[in-house]
């Protein structure tokens, strides 16, 4: 049997913490889909993103390489590309284990 997992959506993450702020949703809407924008746009231009005592985020580029079908055997070329990476920051991960 299959573990379900709770989805937090921006629209979750909206109402949150316009619930803990007092602002409104559709102004921390906005904050949110700019501080995506912002890590998208980063990213795009090879740039780090350190978030301190959250994690970082980088491209990795990936070679080339030769994939094969452990199917039908038949080998395929799988094309260079790039995909980003999230390392976790110490305190995050004593927070996520409970060791605070």
């Amino acid at each position: 049997m299959e573990k379900k997992h709770n989805k937090i959506t921006k629209k979750d993450l909206s109402y949150f913490i316009s619930q803990n702020t007092g602002l409104s949703v559709i102004y921390i809407k906005k904050i949110i889909e700019d501080l995506l924008n912002l890590i998208i746009i980063e990213l795009i231009n090879n740039n780090v993103i350190n978030i301190n005592n959250f994690g970082t985020f980088k491209i990795l580029n990936k070679s080339k390489r030769i994939g094969r079908n452990p199917k039908d055997k038949i080998e395929y070329v799988i094309l260079a590309r790039k995909t980003i990476s999230f390392r976790a920051s110490k305190d995050f991960i004593k927070k996520l284990n409970n060791e605070f």
